[in-house]
């Protein structure tokens, strides 16, 4: 017998904030459900489970999203997540358009943007 993993369970101060970011960085709905005041919301289509917490975060995430752009290049992908309110960490880009940008989340969780498989492919 095995086990499938449910949800994928995200600590935050703000969970409906942080929901709403993420649900436009993967184009996901919210649970219709949810509200701003709720300590629980949950991102339907991906299967992440925002839960609020009173601690902050203190360190490097042990686990992170590694994301690649559908429609999109990598480099417009980053910008258009800066302009959600993400904020570049590291930038890992190469001249010859290899590499990725290492991003935080509105609360500091870390996740790369890799190239499209069309940028792969070429």
């Amino acid at each position: 017998m095995t086990s499938l993993i449910r949800h994928t369970t995200i600590d935050c101060h703000a969970p409906y904030a942080l929901a709403t970011f993420w649900s436009q960085v993967l184009g996901q709905p919210l649970n219709e459900d949810d509200e701003p005041s709720d300590p629980e919301v949950l991102l339907e289509g991906a299967a992440l489970l925002f839960i609020a917490v009173p601690e902050g975060k203190s360190a490097k995430n042990r686990v992170h999203f590694d994301i690649q752009p559908q429609d999109r290049t990598r480099d417009e992908e980053v910008e258009r997540l800066l302009g959600l309110g993400a904020k570049l960490a590291e930038d890992h880009r190469k001249p010859d358009g290899t590499g990725w940008a290492t991003l935080q989340d509105p609360e500091g969780n870390e996740f790369c943007v890799e190239r499209s498989a069309a940028e792969r492919a070429g």
